[in-house]
């Protein structure tokens, strides 16, 4: 068996470095990963961040998104974009009408 296994690797320990504090649900940018805030996690502080499975993020408006786009996270805006100089934020998972401020993410993929 093997004996250099750390984690499953969905969750990583990250310290807030943003001189704000990070609400639970906030998305936040690890390097270029793409994390959720588990918990509210003060500057300075360390918490957990999510950096896998589906979360539904706020997109930018009147953006229509279509399932298995490619997305990005535009810390600016705080949204999903499908803009390519942003942040790689995953693959779309579901549709994401004009009109709709939220799309469902695949994170890091």
């Amino acid at each position: 068996m093997a004996t250099n296994h750390v984690q499953k690797g969905n969750v990583m320990t990250w310290t807030n470095g943003t001189s704000a504090d990070v609400a639970a649900g906030d998305v936040v940018e690890v390097g270029t990963l793409i994390g959720v805030a588990l918990g509210d996690i003060a500057d300075g502080a360390e918490g957990e961040v999510a950096i896998a499975e589906v979360w539904t993020l706020p997109k930018e408006a009147p953006l229509v998104i279509s399932q298995g786009d490619q997305v990005y996270w535009d810390d600016t805006a705080g949204e999903i974009d499908k803009t390519d100089t942003n942040t790689a934020a995953g693959k779309a998972f579901a549709d994401a009408a004009s009109a709709a401020t939220t799309v469902k993410v695949l994170l890091n993929v």
